[in-house]
């Protein structure tokens, strides 16, 4: 369980194709802390440690993971957004987060405004789905690349969001433009809410 606070954008050092799955080693400042089985959110997928070194880790991304999310798409010197699981005892300063990835979206546009900035993502939708609770809903919750946001102008294929001068540069949104692919997890509440209404 995560809360989509983002403690770090990671590099990436290595990455190694096995069949199926991808094996990716990142650099963070907190890696003598990391354990291996130890689970963290990589642009908000929830992958489990698997080894070590002195100055970096490594995870293993499967199939499921690969076709649903863009860690498919990363490249040596990329950075990913980290996040350790929640504590419990801790505040919940983002939203429940699983670390569940749902689908990925389009960045459509980024523009400037007076020191933070506009996201614009758009996904392909689907009318099923949406019923189940895959969409957004204006103000509310939705995790983007593991970051906890708030959704502005909702539509239903997509949506803005306002990053704050600190989230665009401690987190990969400082590398994000027009053309990117991002991660989508949406608001665990509201797929609950629309399966209860739907029984």
């Amino acid at each position: 369980m995560f809360s989509g606070i983002v403690e770090e954008a990671a590099t990436v050092v290595a990455i190694e194709r096995d069949r199926g799955n991808v094996h990716l080693t990142l650099h963070c400042s907190f890696v003598d802390e990391l354990k291996t089985d130890q689970s963290v959110s990589h642009n908000g997928v929830c992958l489990t440690v698997t080894g070590k070194t002195s100055d970096g880790y490594t995870v293993t991304a499967v199939r499921e993971t690969l076709e649903r999310s863009n860690l498919g798409l990363l490249k040596v010197g990329d950075k990913v957004n980290l996040e350790r699981s929640m504590m419990v005892n801790g505040r919940l300063d983002g939203h429940i987060v699983q670390g569940h990835v749902d689908r990925t979206a389009v960045c459509t546009a980024v523009s400037e405004a007076d020191g933070s900035w506009y996201y614009s993502f758009e996904y392909d939708f689907d009318a099923v789905m949406a019923k189940q609770g895959y969409m957004t809903v204006e103000k509310g919750s939705v995790c983007v690349n593991g970051v906890s946001l708030t959704v502005c102008n909702s539509e239903n294929n997509g949506f803005d969001v306002a990053i704050i001068p600190y989230t665009h540069d401690h987190t990969n949104f400082g590398q994000i433009g027009q053309g990117t692919i991002v991660n989508l997890e949406f608001d665990i509440i509201g797929k609950y809410i629309s399966k209860l209404m739907a029984i």
